[in-house]
C-alpha cells in the first residue's frame, strides 16, 4: 500500500474503532454492568477474526489490510503508555509508602501460588503438544508462570478509575501490587524469551535496566521534576513549552522502558508517579486524558483483537484444558492476594476486594501470550486457550469486587455511585470524562 492508501484505510479505521468501542463500552456498562473498559476489550475482539473476520472476512481484511497493522500497534503503544502516565498522575505516594509492606507481600504471593500452578499442569501441557517445537519442561514452567501471574495493569488502572478507587487505600494497594506483579512477569519472560535463543544478555538487560530506571526515578526524579511544578504554579496554568517537556520526558521514559525490553505502560507510570503534584498534573490530565481515553487507547484494544481468534478451542479436550487452567488461575491468584492482604494488616472485606481486583488479566495477559506466540514458545490451542483465560477473568473482576467490597462500600457512603457522574463512572479527574 502507499503512504495515501494508508492514510485513506487508517481513519477510516480510527472512525470503526472509536464507534465500535463507545458502542460495546456503553452496551456492557448498561446491560452487563461491566465498566467501559471492559467492553472496549470486548470491542477490539469483535473486531478482530473471532467475529467480524469470521462473519465478513473479505469486509474485515479489506478494513483492516496487514500493511495498516504497524500504524495500528505504533498508536497502541503511545496508547496504552500514555493513559499509563495520566493514572501514575493520580497514584498516591503516600499510601504506598504507608501500605508498601501489603502491596509487595500481594504482588510476591500473587505470583508464587499461580506459579506452583504452572509447575503442576506444564508438563500436562507440554504432554499435549500445546507449546512449541524444542521447548523444555522448565521453560514451559517458566512460561506459564508469567502467563497466569500477571495482572492487567492498564486494566485494573481502568477499572479503579471507572469505580470511583482512584486514590483510595484499596485503588492505590492494588496499583502498586499490579505494578511490582507485572514487572517480576516481564522479568520471567525476559529470561524464557533468553533461554530460547535470544541470549542470555536479554534478561539482564531487562532486569538490571528497569530496575535502575525505577529507583532513579523514585529517587532523584521527583527532584529533578520539581521545577515544572513551580513553573506552572507561577504562571497559574500549563501551557505549551511546559506540556512539550512533559511530553518529550514521557517519550523518553516510554523508550527507555521498551528499549531494554520491559514495556513503555511501566515507563509512563513511573515518570507519572515521579511528577510533582499540584496545578502541574491537573492541567496535564485535564489536556491530555479525553483524547488519550477516547482515541488512543481503542487503538490498543483492537491491535490486540486483531491477533485473537477464538475458534481454535473447537473440542472437549481443548475445552477441558481451558478449565483447568482458568480454575487454577482464578484460585491461586485470588486466593494467594487475599491471604497475603490479610496477613499485612488488611481487613476482610479490603483483602476480598483486592483479590478480585488482582485477578484481572487482560491484555497485559495478551500481549505477552502474543509475544510467546510470535517467537514460537506456545501454539496457536494454547493461545487461544490464554486468550479466553483472560478474557474471562477480566469479565468476572467487577462484578466479583461489587459483591465482596464495592456493594457494602457504597451503602456505607465510602464510594459513589459508578453510574452517576459522566457516564462511565469516571473520578480520576473529576473535569473529564473517560
Amino acid at each position: 500500500m502507499t503512504n495515501a492508501e494508508l492514510s485513506v484505510a487508517f481513519f477510516l479505521q480510527m472512525a470503526v474503532i472509536i464507534a465500535a468501542c463507545r458502542v460495546v463500552g456503553w452496551a456492557a456498562k448498561r446491560w452487563l454492568g461491566q465498566p467501559q473498559v471492559v467492553g472496549e476489550m470486548i470491542a477490539g475482539v469483535i473486531l478482530g477474526p473471532s467475529l467480524f473476520g469470521l462473519l465478513a472476512p473479505d469486509l474485515q481484511a479489506a478494513l483492516f489490510p496487514k500493511e495498516s497493522r504497524s500504524i495500528l500497534f505504533v498508536g497502541a503503544q503511545l496508547g496504552v503508555g500514555l493513559y499509563m502516565f495520566l493514572v501514575g498522575l493520580g497514584f498516591r505516594r503516600d499510601h504506598f509508602r504507608a501500605h508498601a509492606t501489603s502491596a509487595a507481600a500481594v504482588s510476591l504471593a500473587g505470583m508464587a501460588a499461580p506459579f506452583l500452578v504452572a509447575v503442576a499442569i506444564a508438563p500436562w501441557l507440554l504432554s499435549l503438544g500445546l507449546f512449541g517445537k524444542g521447548i523444555v519442561t522448565w521453560q514451559a514452567m517458566l512460561f506459564m508462570g508469567a502467563a497466569i501471574s500477571i495482572t492487567a495493569f492498564p486494566m485494573l488502572a481502568r477499572i479503579i478509575h471507572e469505580r470511583g478507587l482512584s486514590g483510595s487505600r484499596l485503588g492505590s494497594l492494588s496499583l502498586a501490587a499490579g505494578a511490582i506483579d507485572d514487572a517480576g512477569a516481564w522479568c520471567v519472560l525476559a529470561i524464557v524469551l533468553a533461554s530460547f535463543g535470544a541470549g542470555p544478555m536479554v534478561a539482564v538487560v531487562a532486569i538490571a535496566g528497569g530496575g535502575a530506571f525505577a529507583l532513579f526515578m523514585m529517587t532523584l526524579g521527583p527532584r529533578l521534576l520539581a521545577p515544572l511544578g513551580r513553573i506552572a504554579e507561577r504562571e497559574g496554568r500549563v501551557g505549551p513549552s511546559v506540556l512539550g517537556v512533559v511530553l518529550i520526558l514521557f517519550m523518553l521514559s516510554a523508550w527507555a522502558m521498551d528499549a531494554v525490553g520491559i514495556h513503555a505502560v511501566f515507563g509512563g507510570f513511573i515518570l507519572g508517579v515521579a511528577m510533582p503534584r499540584g496545578l502541574l498534573t491537573e492541567e496535564i490530565k485535564r489536556q491530555l486524558e479525553p483524547f488519550a481515553v477516547l482515541v488512543l487507547l481503542p487503538m490498543f484494544f483492537t491491535f490486540s483483537g486483531l491477533n485473537t481468534q477464538l475458534t481454535m478451542v473447537d473440542n472437549i479436550g481443548l475445552a477441558a484444558v481451558t478449565l483447568v487452567i482458568l480454575a487454577g488461575s482464578v484460585l491461586a491468584k485470588g486466593g494467594a492476594c487475599w491471604a497475603a492482604a490479610r496477613l499485612t494488616g488488611q481487613d476482610n472485606a479490603t483483602a476480598l476486594g483486592i483479590g478480585a481486583l488482582m485477578n484481572a488479566r487482560g491484555l497485559m495477559e495478551l500481549i505477552i501470550i502474543n509475544i510467546g506466540l510470535q517467537r514460537g514458545v506456545i501454539g496457536p490451542a494454547l493461545f487461544s486457550i490464554l486468550v479466553l483465560m483472560a478474557i474471562i477473568t477480566t469479565l468476572m473482576a467487577s462484578p466479583l469486587f461489587e459483591w465482596v467490597y464495592g456493594r457494602r462500600a457504597r451503602e456505607q457512603g465510602e464510594l459513589g455511585d459508578p453510574n452517576e457522574p459522566d457516564g462511565d463512572g469516571a473520578r480520576l479527574s473529576p473535569r473529564v470524562t473517560a
